[in-house]
């Protein structure tokens, strides 16, 4: 079992059928930060919360960039892939409102408590995707990490039936993986 699923399994995330693949170490935990996207646009939606919250994304930033030398990371390059994981969540944001204000408009389907039900989803994930740029450090820097990184996302993509909305976020959220010196 790979490091990926051990730590999936911890904070009680499902891994995915193939969790021991290397391919699957950061991107899958990518897309399901993706997909929660739908849960904070649900819990946000109809009230006076706004899709950016530059309060709280800058907590997420600080506190990624204080752990990452700790894990011989970068913190300049993990804020930046942790950027473009907020950003990618913000499209999935925008993208639910439009369709849930558009006629004939669907409503979202409940609204999850934001602060006990969403963010320490989010907050484990945060700390997966941490973990597994450390454990991915190598890989990310080689010449190969961006066709690597391509193939792996269409099989994520494809094995998770992302959609189109989250498919396009999806790619926004590991944009950044690949750093090379």
């Amino acid at each position: 079992m790979s490091i990926f699923a051990v730590v999936l399994l911890l904070v009680g995330l499902p891994a995915p059928a193939s969790a021991s693949s290397g391919s699957w170490t950061l991107t899958e935990p990518a897309a399901q930060r993706v997909r929660i996207a739908d849960k904070v646009a649900a819990a946000k939606f109809g009230t006076p919360s706004p899709i950016d919250d530059p309060v709280r994304e800058q907590q997420i930033l600080d506190s990624v960039a204080a752990k990452a030398p700790g894990l011989g990371l970068d913190s300049g390059g993990v804020v930046r892939f942790f950027r473009d994981q907020i950003e990618a969540n913000k499209v999935v944001q925008r993208g639910l409102y439009g369709r849930w204000t558009a006629p004939p408009g669907s409503r979202p389907p409940g609204r999850p408590d934001l602060a006990t039900k969403v963010r320490p989803v989010i907050d484990r994930l945060n700390a997966v995707l941490l973990a597994e740029l450390a454990a991915t450090r190598d890989a990310r820097a080689r010449r190969s990490c961006d066709a690597r990184l391509a193939v792996t996302v269409r099989l994520v993509d494809a094995r998770r039936d992302l959609g189109r909305l989250h498919s396009v976020a999806f790619g926004e959220a590991v944009g950044s993986a690949c750093s090379r010196p």
